[in-house]
């Protein structure tokens, strides 16, 4: 193998990561697929790939070929690939389990109303254009003192009277219980 081609499986390998990463699940297996190519499937940079390629099979919805994968890596020769490739294995032929529908909550797609398709757009171009704009400076708000009510509270007094009682009971306390 050159280090030419191990070069692009690595790129490729990171771009899979970051794909996967930011939700983009079959960009990220196609990348990996492509560093697992390039890789000698029995190197550890080649079972890293693939325990990746897992993962990312699953969350594009292949579980199938996950699944299959799996099985070729617990055969892989670096103990740390195959022990991942069991465990997730065993995750991956667990029986789903049945949520009740009243434990799920039902988001409704609001881009299929035939009305919203302008608003979503109008939205989207509005909330792009505010980033680029830079915000005024705003003058601060000034406070009539006449309208706020500034007259002595009562619980306050008697908050900090029962504070004050409280303390001086800890601390009478404290040196009452020294011998002396």
């Amino acid at each position: 193998m050159s280090t030419e081609s191990l070069e692009i499986a690595k790129t490729r390998y990171q771009t899979g990561k970051v794909a996967f990463e930011n939700g983009q699940y079959r960009e990220a297996v196609e990348n990996l697929e492509k560093a697992s190519a390039l890789l000698a499937r029995n190197s550890r940079l080649g079972g890293e790939v693939e325990i990746h390629l897992v993962t990312a099979y699953e969350a594009a919805g292949r579980t199938d070929d996950a699944i299959a994968l799996c099985e070729r890596l617990k055969r892989h020769p670096y103990f740390e690939t195959s022990k991942q490739a069991r465990q997730m294995l065993y995750i991956l032929k667990a029986p789903k389990l049945k949520r009740p529908s009243e434990w799920m909550t039902e988001i409704p797609d609001l881009g299929a109303l035939p009305d919203n398709e302008l608003k979503i757009s109008v939205a989207a171009k509005s909330s792009k254009s505010s980033v680029q704009q830079k915000p005024k400076p705003t003058e601060p708000e000034f406070i009539d003192l006449s309208q706020v009510n500034t007259r002595d509270n009562r619980f306050i007094w008697v908050a900090l009277i029962a504070i004050g009682l409280t303390i001086s009971y800890l601390v009478w306390l404290s040196f009452s219980g020294t011998p002396g």
